[in-house]
């Protein structure tokens, strides 16, 4: 298995940089929470289209889909738990 130093040097050459590691690297801890609130975004938007409840499918679309422009795992969690108290105390 390479090391994370060869996987960059790898993918420097195909113009990728910073792809482990670094401050715009690949994080673990981001994919996992994105998944994480992607899937209560999926049953947010699924539950909202069944019951007629707009609410509840827009913040269902938009927790599946902050993740993609969010890099900071602090603030991805934040912005996700956000998201999530106010699809329970913001409902209709």
């Amino acid at each position: 298995m390479p090391d994370d130093q060869t996987i960059n040097r790898l993918a420097s050459a195909y113009g990728v940089s910073g792809l482990i590691g670094g401050s715009g690297g690949f994080n673990w801890w981001s994919l996992l929470f994105g998944f994480v609130f992607g899937i209560v975004g999926w049953y947010a938007f699924w539950h909202g289209k069944k019951e007629q409840k707009w609410r509840a499918m827009g913040i269902g679309i938009v927790l599946m889909v902050y993740p993609y422009f969010v890099s900071n795992v602090y603030f991805s969690i934040a912005i996700g738990l956000g998201l999530c108290a106010a699809l329970y105390f913001w409902r209709d």
